[in-house]
Formats: C-alpha cells, structure tokens, sequence
C-alpha cells in the first residue's frame, strides 16, 4: 500500500496543506523532530469539537478540514496525515472505539453514550517503525478537564490518556477496527449509525448533524 502519496481526502498539494507545513520544509530538523512539531501544531491549533458529524465526503478533504477553527478526532487525524505525507512521512488513518469518563455529561446527552466511535488516531512510520498518535485533545481543553496534554516523543505511541492527573479514569479503547488506506467513508457512516441510532432516527436521509 501507499502511504504517501495524495489522495482526495489527504489533497496536500493544496494551498492549504502547504501552508500548515511550510516552517517545516528546508529545515535541519531532523524526521522525528518535524513529526513531533506538526503533532502539537495539528494538536493545538484545532479546538476539538465531537459534535459535528458530517457524512459529506467534501467535509473531511484536509484542504477544507484546515479552513475551520475546530474539528473532531477524524478530522485532526486527517490534517496531520496530509502534513505528514507532504513532508515524505509515510502515513496513515486508524480508527478504534474509545469510552470517555470525564465530562460526559453533554456526551450522553447528544449521542445517548459516552462511548465515541469511529475514533481516529494516525499510524506514522518515523525512524523505521509505525507509531500510534492521537492528536485530538488540544492542550487548553485537557488544563479545563485536569488531564495532561498528550504528548510526542517521536519514539513511543501517543494515545489517548488512560487517566487524569488526579488518577480518575478518563478514556479507555474499547476496540481496535485497524487502519485504512484511505478515508473510509461508507465503513464510517455504517459504524455511526450503528452505534448512534437515536440521532439518525429522523425519518430523512440527513447526513450532517450539529449536535
């Protein structure tokens, strides 16, 4: 398989995927020093926001992911995929099921389960081996939830924090359903609708909710 060139999803010859990695090209910055700068850029500068779900594929093109302030686990994943393909890092979406134990409240409320699926993390294959990374919380979000940032090394996978930092549980990965060469779209919509019956029992054919 190829994972590093563009597809319709990872478009990073777009003007706006060139412009989220420009301070990285012609650099000395080593491969594991890039990956770890572009994670906490897509990690940071993207608000993570789990309640706009979208079945519109032009929704999770990264050239028009990267024009919003916000966006959820698969659409954070999206935009480092593309950064790190178009710097000559092989790269790849991997999708899981997670259970989130601390401000689930609005969760429960919107979604009727504070379990999030289908969850999307990157696998990145840096210094000769796929890790795992999870950009998805922004560091203003975990200091409001009293978690730790999730941090890079460049060495070791970055997943989702298993606790807070007052050791109260807080994500937990229920299931693994691996990685996908591309977007997969219809395997997504399937897994939603699934897991989430009561949003997308509307009687319409709708495929955009604002939660």
């Amino acid at each position: 398989m190829d994972f590093l060139s563009p597809t319709y999803f990872f478009d990073y010859e777009s003007d706006e995927i060139q412009d989220l990695v420009s301070e990285f090209k012609n650099t000395t910055l080593s491969e594991k020093e890039i990956s770890i700068a572009l994670y906490n850029k897509v990690r940071d500068a993207w608000r993570y926001d789990p309640y706009s779900l979208s079945f519109n594929k032009e929704k999770y093109r990264a050239s028009e992911i990267a024009k919003r302030p916000k966006g959820h686990c698969i659409d954070k994943s999206i935009i480092l995929i593309a950064g790190l393909r178009a710097l000559g890092i092989p790269a790849r979406i991997h999708l899981a099921k997670v259970k989130n134990h601390i401000g689930v409240e609005r969760l429960i409320e919107k979604f009727g389960s504070n379990e999030l699926t289908p969850h999307g993390m990157v696998d990145a294959f840096i210094n000769d081996k796929w890790l795992k990374l999870s950009p998805t919380f922004n560091a203003s979000l975990c200091e409001m939830l009293n978690v730790a940032p999730l941090d890079f090394d460049g060495e070791n996978d970055a997943v989702l924090q298993e606790f807070s930092t007052d050791g109260t549980q807080f994500m937990e990965y229920l299931e693994d359903y691996g990685h996908f060469e591309d977007v997969p779209m219809e395997f997504m919509e399937r897994n939603a609708r699934e897991h989430y019956p009561n949003i997308f029992d509307t009687g319409t054919n709708q495929t955009e909710f604002q939660l």
